[in-house]
């Protein structure tokens, strides 16, 4: 049998539920519900089928099967035993293996009774299927074969999900349905290989939530975020289908290297490892360099330039290679500040070039020599974020074989993508994508309201530039963006499965499968609204998004009226998922609503009832810490993460700064893209994208871009509008994306009535003036003017010469 070490699951698991004790809930899905033929029997008359795994097989292997175990006993009372032992007292059995390193398998696979074609040489790919006297004394088992381990454990975990345990069973407390008896009928499974070779997540901002509630809750002996809590990070990963971490590296928390046994639990769990855009080499600077390099090397570090400290840089970065020299990794190159900021060195460009240039040769360097490899073996990725991008583009040389990761501008809108030459990398291409934020022009880290239908649009956009190798999410602090990151991930899985026309669907499957399909439509509907809200402006910016007096009293309305049907609903849910219901659906709500009272209230001079509204969030706030699940995520939500102005009481406002806030140009007619004719073959409509609830598209994003001279051979949408004479602003509403990749705009022609076509581009370089308007407002916009001499119709033609471009609705001024 594979042994763990003392930081094992088991044992992890024993510390973390003595202190917080978990009762087993129902929740909305049943392995099989009444009247379904069932051809596996898991428990029945309190018995159950025994796991079996091989003596031979990985840590993550023994940890896959005892939690399928634990799973299976949550549903019914009754604990499988997990043995390497090929027998069953029941004649049935669960027999889990991996192709080549299990004798069982390999066994079946021999005697044909499985075959492996669907899955042999495939990255983390799996099967599931019955088979009949697959060994001596065993007359039946369901049997779970992967291509390599980590399959091998996702299959484990798929068969988890289909009995009816949500992947956020301990993360959300979302727990399966009591049953008596468990079985379950299904067709022959096979899946993988994923879309995305790494596919991940990074533990970010971590100083308000995540490390004070593991250090109070979870890792209560080192106070910090340490190897219990990456233990129920790590499986919550493998029930996700990820295998790559950026581990939290915030000033608050010690690096993940300082903790043996972190490295250790991702070794068992078969997490690779990685680390952010401004670690390279697996260091934390902000601990390694700032706050240990004395503890390690006996002396104080010098300053981090690698122009003028190259000695000392060198040696930090090549201790960390020799010591990850066993370790699944892959491995950030490059240099940029000692956090999140440019690299020290050269005032000019070129300059800088040339010594990222020389970083990066001799950190390949490292590579050769300590890993025993050539380095376009090892993995490596390179992110031109932020200020990077420039360097790149101006002549940085990154070797083929390292993967290109594009960061998107931090509020969810891919920067620039690979361009055809850039696609024949051997390296690849990949994404840093965020769903929680700290930075300009506003941080968003209280809740998480990037939609669906905008991750898929613009994911599935870089998937089709090339950008299958390794995708990661900036998740905050895990909570409270549950839907958002299992949504990425299964994305990240399957590409196909939710491409961004059906993506809005997301919400309403993901609710059945947590909530029961009689709560489904309700739920999503109260998520399309939440989501709809927050692209218009984000709960954490509504200090800075100007409105008209008639759109706050309608936000006002519609946020009361979602609030109303969440609280409504959760009288009807069973009282065993009250606890996940209202850290998945009510708590987000009910804060976005308290926040929009708070912010508009204080425009409006209704100062009581902003502050009513301000004290809700309180309350609410201290129910989801001390109240929901005895207790268990104390400290998790922060209502005023690094204190920012937005959150805090409201204070009158005088008259000047109310102006400075209240829009008054007043539309004269709004078109929504329902309203427009194109042709269906060349354009489609993405439910939930944009601010008006739906967006105009190219369908396909590898797609020609047109040249003004060609601008009637675009795909074109039309409306006719009648109106009186007078002069009119026409304004385009558009999803606030950026071209592509360079060498591409984002230009559309419009056409009024007999005149020449105006072109149009809404691309916005980040941090422009546009920008930091943009990504507040959720849209971008441009403007064009006509004259209607007299009485009649303005007829408006919009061509699309760029892909990737969104409209959202046409606003006549």
């Amino acid at each position: 049998m594979a042994k763990l070490n003392s930081f094992s699951l088991p044992v992890l698991l024993g510390i973390v539920l003595t202190n917080l004790p978990l009762t087993p809930h129902a929740s909305g899905q049943e392995a099989n519900p009444a009247g379904t033929q069932a051809n596996f029997q898991i428990v029945q008359s309190n018995k159950s089928v025994p796991i079996i795994f091989d003596q031979k097989a990985a840590d993550v292997i023994e940890i896959s099967a005892n939690a399928l175990a634990k799973d299976i006993e949550l549903i019914t009372g009754t604990k499988p035993i997990v043995t390497n032992k090929l027998k069953s007292d029941s004649k049935t059995a669960i027999i889990v293996g991996t192709l080549g390193n299990s004798v069982a398998i390999d066994q079946l696979v021999k005697s044909g009774k499985i075959s492996k074609d669907g899955i042999a040489g495939k990255w983390e790919s799996f099967l599931i299927q019955t088979v009949d006297s697959p060994a001596a004394g065993i007359d039946k088992a369901l049997v779970i074969a992967g291509s390599d381990s980590r399959g091998t454990a996702f299959g484990v975990f798929e068969l988890s999900k289909r009995l009816g345990v949500s992947p956020w069973v301990w993360w959300a407390d979302v727990n399966p349905a009591k049953q008596d008896e468990l079985q379950i009928a299904l067709d022959d499974v096979v899946m993988g290989p994923p879309s995305v070779k790494f596919r991940g997540i990074f533990l970010n901002d971590e100083d308000w939530a995540l490390k004070p509630w593991a250090a109070k809750n979870i890792d209560t002996d080192v106070k910090d975020i340490g190897p219990k809590t990456y233990a129920q990070i790590f499986e919550l990963m493998l029930r996700l289908k990820a295998n790559y971490i950026w581990p939290a590296m915030h000033p608050c928390t010690k690096a993940f290297f300082y903790y043996p046994e972190n490295v250790k639990v991702a070794e068992q769990y078969n997490i690779v490892l990685g680390s952010s855009h401004c670690e390279p080499m697996l260091r934390n600077n902000v601990d390694e360099w700032k706050k240990n390099f004395k503890n390690e090397y006996e002396k104080k570090p010098g300053p981090w330039r690698y122009d003028t400290n190259k000695e000392e840089i060198h040696r930090y970065w090549e201790d960390r290679v020799k010591e990850s020299a066993n370790v699944d990794a892959v491995y950030t190159i490059g240099m940029r500040g000692v956090h999140d900021g440019g690299m020290p060195g050269p005032k000019t460009t070129e300059g800088q070039v040339k010594l990222l240039n020389e970083v990066i040769k001799d950190q390949r360097e490292m590579f050769a020599k300590h890993l025993g490899k050539d380095p376009a073996e090892i993995p490596q990725i390179f992110c031109p974020y932020k200020e990077v991008l420039k360097l790149y583009q101006s002549g940085a040389e990154i070797p083929d074989d390292v993967t290109l990761v594009w960061a998107d501008d931090n509020h969810g809108y891919i920067r620039n993508l690979s361009t055809p030459e850039e696609q024949k990398r051997s390296g690849g291409s990949g994404v840093y994508y965020h769903l929680s934020y700290w930075g300009v022009p506003k941080d968003y880290l209280w809740l998480s309201t990037i939609a669906p239908p905008l991750i898929s649009y613009e994911l599935s956009k870089a998937y089709a530039y090339g950008a299958d190798r390794l995708w990661v999410m900036n998740v905050g602090d895990i909570k409270p963006a549950e839907l958002e990151t299992e949504f990425a991930m299964d994305l990240a899985w399957d590409v196909n499965a939710w491409p961004p026309e059906k993506s809005h669907e997301y919400a309403k499957q993901w609710a059945a499968r947590t909530f029961g399909k009689e709560y489904a439509e309700e739920i999503a509907d109260i998520k399309d609204v939440y989501y709809k809200l927050a692209i218009a402006a984000k709960p954490e910016h509504m200090d800075s998004v100007p409105f008209s007096s008639e759109e706050m009293n309608t936000r006002l309305a519609e946020y009361k009226e979602v609030a109303e049907k969440a609280s409504a609903l959760k009288a009807k849910i069973p009282a065993h998922l009250q606890d996940a219901y209202y850290q998945l659906i009510l708590y987000p709500v009910l804060g976005s609503w308290k926040m929009n009272e708070k912010q508009l209230y204080t425009r409006m001079g209704e100062d009581d009832k902003a502050m009513a509204a301000y004290k809700e969030i309180i309350a609410y706030t201290e129910v989801y810490n001390k109240e929901i699940s005895n207790g268990k995520w104390d400290r998790m939500m922060s209502m005023i993460p690094r204190n920012r102005p937005v959150f805090k009481a409201p204070k009158k406002m005088d008259k000047k700064s109310v102006e400075k806030y209240l829009l008054t140009d007043k539309p004269i007619k709004t078109i929504a893209v329902s309203d427009l004719q194109f042709d269906s073959k060349e354009m489609h409509i993405i439910p939930g994208l944009g601010v008006d609830g739906a967006s105009l598209t190219r369908k396909e994003f590898v797609s020609e871009s047109y040249q003004q001279a060609d601008a009637a051979k675009a795909p074109t949408a039309s409306c006719k509008i009648k109106l009186p004479k007078g002069k009119y602003r026409i304004e385009l509403v558009c999803v606030p994306t950026h071209a592509i990749h360079e060498g591409r705009n984002l230009t559309m022609a419009l056409k009024i009535n007999d005149e020449d076509s105006q072109f149009l581009d809404i691309n916005s370089p980040a941090k422009s003036d546009a920008w930091y308007k943009n990504v507040l407002r959720g849209f971008s916009a441009a403007d064009a003017k006509y004259e209607l001499k007299e009485d009649g119709y303005l007829n408006l033609q919009l061509g699309l010469l760029d892909p990737g471009l969104a409209i959202s609705k046409i606003v006549i001024y």
